[in-house]
């Protein structure tokens, strides 16, 4: 089986009697690797990464923060970093109303935190995680990754009791993750990705206890809540934490913080799984920059400035969400998901029959990446997203630039 990315070689392999290709398991050499935005395009107006297009909400005002910041190449940068990063873990638990350090992992990125969960949870080839898709895709590739099943229960597709709540479209449908359940008591993970990716959508609080409380399921149900300050008071499952030790929620600085770049996943759950994880991880594994970053986009001040650009965020997706759908005469479709997110999925339509239509829509996102400076995400080969494109909420100015240059593309195709 050829490595996949790799191209063919004539150069004869030295020595002769080594193939690295009965070297890598099965598994992995089958592999199709996570493909992120920036693997299609990097220039132009990026609004396909679900980034925070305002920046991070560190004040340069602070003398305090300035001077912390200031200090990192006075660090002792020839010594491993902090192991445990204690200062921070207390100002996530304190921010999300935790009793303290021992209810919080630090990863590098959730990505860390979905491969140690998998691998302190799931037994190889013999036991399997449980997806709802459409979903974040590192889920399955990492199930791949840890030579583990991987079973699919579909949220709701259907937009017919509308969108997202606790019963529209991509809403999770219990009663079929209870039946997938007890199918399969190989079930060990459950993830949960609320507001979802590409869905937009909360996953209701009553959902997720559902699935918490179901006797039959012995296993730990994962919420990712990487777009939850999105998403308004009293959406977050941490809330659930205290009264459930089944229950991880991940979260991360790269989305409502603005500090994608540092790599700073979150994990949040009872203290025997919290140890469990540092138990397992890799030693030292938040660098000293990042956390010292993390730790200025912890503080009072940084965290009001973090919540006051989440409203500026949900103030420009309603107006963006508003003016996008003002191009119906043009073949676009109205927003689908709750929006809960700092994204919007936007279908586009076939100009006859007026149906989602996947060639239209990836036409239109490839002349809007390639010939308008504007980078959107196609997302039409995903469960119940045909015909649609991710569109991330920009600044202002680059929001009015997406709209001209989308009714152009509409207008060519």
């Amino acid at each position: 089986m050829p490595i996949l990315g790799l191209a063919p070689s004539t150069v004869p392999i030295k020595p002769a009697h080594f193939d690295i290709e009965k070297v890598i398991r099965p598994n992995i050499l089958a592999l199709h690797p996570y493909r992120c935005a920036r693997d299609d395009y990097q220039d132009g107006i990026l609004l396909d990464a679900n980034e925070n297009a305002l920046g991070h909400s560190i004040p340069r005002s602070s003398n305090q923060i300035q001077q912390e910041l200031s200090s990192t190449l006075d660090a002792d940068l020839n010594r491993y970093p902090d192991p445990s990063h204690d200062g921070i873990k207390s100002r996530i638990a304190s921010l999300r109303s935790l009793p303290g350090k021992d209810h919080v992992f630090l990863g590098v990125g959730s990505d860390e935190v979905i491969d140690l969960l998998m691998r302190i949870c799931v037994a190889p080839v013999n036991e399997k995680i449980l997806i709802t898709p459409p979903t974040y895709g590192m889920y399955s590739v990492c199930a791949q990754v840890n030579d583990i099943g991987l079973v699919r229960c579909n949220l709701n597709l259907s937009g017919s009791e509308g969108e997202g709540g606790e019963h529209g479209r991509f809403s999770l449908l219990i009663d079929n993750v209870k039946a997938a359940i007890l199918a399969d008591p190989s079930i060990k993970l459950i993830f949960l990705c609320s507001p979802g990716n590409p869905t937009g959508t909360l996953i209701s609080l009553a959902a997720v206890k559902a699935i918490l409380d179901y006797e039959p399921f012995k296993g730990i149900v994962v919420v990712d809540e990487a777009y939850i300050d999105f998403a308004g008071e009293g959406a977050s499952a941490v809330s659930l934490i205290k009264d459930y030790a089944n229950l991880c929620v991940m979260q991360t600085l790269s989305k409502s913080f603005g500090l994608a770049a540092i790599r700073l996943g979150i994990a949040l759950a009872q203290p025997p799984l919290i140890q469990v994880l540092a138990n397992t991880k890799a030693p030292y594994n938040i660098s000293t920059p990042s956390a010292q970053l993390a730790l200025a986009a912890l503080s009072e001040e940084a965290v009001q400035s973090m919540r006051l650009k989440c409203q500026t965020f949900v103030e420009s997706r309603q107006r963006l969400q508003k003016s996008i759908e003002s191009l119906s005469a043009l073949g676009v479709g109205d927003v689908i998901g709750g929006n809960d997110a700092n994204f919007l999925m936007v279908p586009i339509l076939n100009k006859e029959t007026r149906l989602p239509d996947n060639t239209r829509a990836n036409a239109v996102y490839t002349e809007l990446a390639e010939n308008k400076g504007v980078v959107v995400r196609f997302r039409g080969k995903e469960a119940g997203c045909d015909g649609c494109l991710r569109i991330t909420v920009g600044t202002t100015e680059e929001n009015g630039t997406l709209l001209r240059q989308l009714q152009s593309a509409l207008n060519d195709y």
